[in-house]
């Protein structure tokens, strides 16, 4: 009898203690790294998302900006955290998939040292030209080039990019040789289009969104499986004939790896739940951006593809980082 008494005793503060330390927890906030500075996409993206996530998650949510390295500095960050479920990172595609292809050396192993939660949105790039560049859509362009082969270049925001290996697909697709000259970002890269300086960029849609609707250059063709919905009247390269010139870019979570599955599942759950909400996916829309979601193993399914649809056109690019 007196045994009894000290199980269900002991049971019961188990029970007590155990409760305890999920509430202690979830009670802590979850910090959600960004290894970007402030006011660009992938924080204003993680902002608009995390302002839904909390209410599900029921704890603080707060956003550290990690700014450096591309990216890779917030890397860092992520695997030297604690994996008990309270630090996160939001990162687009090249600091796990990328990154590893065009260093030598690198401080993190995303297939070792972090763990997927979700994939946040998409992005598609687009082929832009001077408004009078005498090019009305793909086939004329690779006419053009091969008529005028000085031409055959194009520009992007950086060496090492995905609209820089993006233009290196196009090349090989049109099966011309095109020479990649990188600019100092988005608006450099601009203003030598506009100006007839360059004779193609490319880039996220949503960087040549004003410039294409002011007529001052003209999109040749999007990146994604669909028409974007930004340029809806902008073909595919897959509607004109390129079947195999399909590139997106994507922003994605992580966590420490050694997270338990349980506080990964939670994350996830609300991460997806934040993603159906209508103010969500108009915010994002006005971004130029498709809400994604789905589990971890769809993240992990996603970052396996890209390396095979990427590493072949980054060797092929010669390109290294160090």
């Amino acid at each position: 009898m007196i045994f009894r008494q000290v199980f269900t005793t002991l049971t019961v503060c188990a029970l007590i203690l155990a409760n305890t330390a999920v509430f202690a927890q979830s009670d802590k906030p979850l910090k959600v790294v960004v290894g970007f500075p402030a006011g660009v996409s992938i924080d204003v993206v993680t902002r608009i998302i995390t302002e839904k996530m909390k209410d599900d998650l029921k704890r603080t949510i707060i956003v550290e900006n990690r700014p450096g390295a591309g990216g890779r500095l917030a890397a860092d960050v992520l695997k030297s955290s604690a994996p008990d479920g309270n630090t996160v990172m939001i990162t687009p595609i090249v600091v796990p998939v990328l990154a590893p292809m065009v260093f030598n050396k690198l401080n993190y192993n995303p297939e070792i040292d972090f763990v997927p939660v979700g994939k946040v949105c998409d992005f598609s790039f687009a082929l832009a030209v001077p408004a009078n560049s005498p090019a009305k859509n793909l086939k004329e362009y690779a006419d053009w080039l091969k008529a005028n082969p000085q031409q055959a270049n194009f520009g992007s925001p950086a060496a090492g990019s995905l609209p820089h290996f993006f233009g290196v697909m196009i090349g090989t697709a049109l099966n011309v040789d095109m020479t990649h000259v990188p600019f100092n970002g988005g608006a450099a890269l601009q203003s030598a289009v506009i100006g007839g300086h360059a004779p193609a960029g490319i880039d996220v849609v949503m960087e040549w969104q004003q410039n294409a609707k002011s007529g001052k250059i003209k999109i040749l063709a999007t990146s994604g499986n669909q028409r974007s919905k930004v340029m809806p009247d902008v073909p595919t390269f897959k509607e004109q004939g390129f079947a195999d010139v399909v590139g997106q870019g994507w922003f994605a979570m992580y966590a420490p790896a050694k997270t338990p599955a349980t506080a990964i599942n939670e994350i996830n759950k609300a991460l997806n739940n934040a993603l159906t909400n209508s103010e969500v996916k108009e915010r994002f829309a006005s971004l130029g951006l498709e809400v994604a979601g789905g589990s971890p193993a769809d993240l992990q399914k996603t970052m396996y593809d890209d390396t095979k649809r990427w590493a072949p056109i980054v060797k092929k690019s010669g390109f290294k980082a160090d």
